[in-house]
């Protein structure tokens, strides 16, 4: 592995956030190479801590979320453990937090008094619904934004009506759009620009997402009807049933069409009207859906698969969570890392999904326990230890 120093080597993250959101963006940073010190209250810490799957005493939900952090347990309800944050934040150069908007403020760390303890400091705040406008206040939950979003109603059929997905993409991409803000914001102050405020909320990073559905809508004035594993301006497009069970084919374009109705034995359709272009087969989607199916039930999922990708069509299995975590790809490209935890035994993990050539990215710090860290970073801060021992005989530390 290169010595080299990673790309945010150097950086100092003092991070408030907790649950999904939040930690999500400080954990990008700390893969990036930051120095993440994550404040967790001493009594439980991040409420994840004890959520999902919990082995040997780890949460593996709380560990794939945390790792390259280190842990201080601070008090911020006492104005001992608020004085020893403000000293943290003198040092560091971004601030990341997921609170309602405002309660920084009733903390007393307004951007004024940010401002006075650390001029370069950048704030980054994942939230909601954004800082501003009539929801600003509201509490926000991953399948509230999904709802509000609009996404929602782009998922499922007419006969079941909204659904959600399964994964909470509204904390994720809010937190990686909080990540990219970070990076950014630090570029420009270090290009000599101000230190920024980033924000980035759940309901608008999904919204951005929406791609030609949104702006499908924005054109027309009218919603976008879902349609399930159809896709709603493309056909043929969608799932298919094989003798053995269902395949994903995407032929997004008329080339890619022709070579996959070429392969199957249905070139021929082409040549009539009802299939003739894309609009027609969009029109006539169910006729040519149930013509695919019969023409692929004659063989399995693997001799298609392999077949119309050597085509140069696009063609998966559905696979399970399991499947695609056993999938040889996924292991080529270390997307489950194996990492040995102190105390833990071996904790398995998704992967560092970003790539680089000459500093690849590696867990340099396991998940840490609550509070493992505080006396190293406090001292590293300038406290001695006779100002440590009256922040912990006061309750601020943990």
């Amino acid at each position: 592995m290169s010595t080299d120093p990673l790309p945010l080597s150097g950086v100092r993250v003092i991070d408030l956030t907790r649950i999904l959101s939040g930690p999500f963006c400080s954990m990008l940073l700390g893969d990036l190479g930051a120095d993440v010190i994550k404040i967790e209250p001493p009594k439980g810490g991040d409420p994840v801590r004890a959520q999902g799957h919990v082995i040997d005493g780890l949460s593996w939900y709380f560990a794939g979320f945390n790792r390259n952090k280190r842990s201080v347990a601070l008090d911020l309800r006492r104005p001992e453990g608020l004085a020893v944050l403000e000293r943290l934040l003198a040092d560091a150069d971004i601030l990341t937090e997921n609170y309602r908007p405002g309660v920084l403020d009733e903390m007393g760390l307004t951007a004024e008094r940010l401002a006075e303890i650390n001029p370069r400091l950048i704030v980054v705040s994942v939230n909601g619904y954004g800082s501003t406008g009539p929801y600003a206040d509201r509490p926000a939950f991953d399948f509230i934004a999904q709802a509000m979003s609009g996404y929602m109603a782009t998922n499922g059929t007419p006969d079941s009506g909204p659904l959600r997905t399964a994964p909470p993409l509204t904390d994720l991409i809010a937190g990686l759009y909080a990540a990219l803000g970070a990076v950014a914001a630090l570029r420009g102050r270090d290009m000599g620009g101000p230190a920024q405020r980033v924000e980035a909320s759940m309901m608008m990073s999904i919204l951005s997402m929406l791609a030609y559905l949104s702006s499908g809508a924005l054109a027309t004035g009218r919603d976008p009807v879902p349609t399930g594993n159809d896709h709603p301006i493309v056909a043929p497009y969608g799932l298919f049933r094989a003798a053995d069970g269902m395949i994903a084919v995407a032929p997004s374009t008329d080339v890619f069409v022709e070579r996959f109705l070429r392969e199957i034995g249905l070139l021929h359709l082409l040549s009539e009207p009802r299939f003739a272009d894309n609009a027609a087969r969009v029109q006539n989607r169910a006729e040519l859906n149930a013509l695919v199916d019969g023409a692929l039930s004659h063989a399995t999922q693997a001799h298609w698969i392999e077949r119309l990708n050597r085509a140069g069509v696009p063609c998966g299995k559905v696979q399970t969570v399991t499947e695609v975590l056993a999938d040889p790809q996924v292991a080529a490209q270390d997307m489950v890392l194996d990492v040995p935890h102190e105390g833990h035994g071996m904790v398995q993990m998704t992967g560092f999904p970003i790539k680089f050539s000459q500093t690849p990215l590696a867990v340099r710090h396991t998940v840490p326990d609550l509070g493992a860290q505080t006396v190293t970073v406090l001292e590293e801060s300038g406290y001695d230890a006779e100002e440590i021992a009256t922040l912990r005989a006061a309750g601020a530390i943990g």
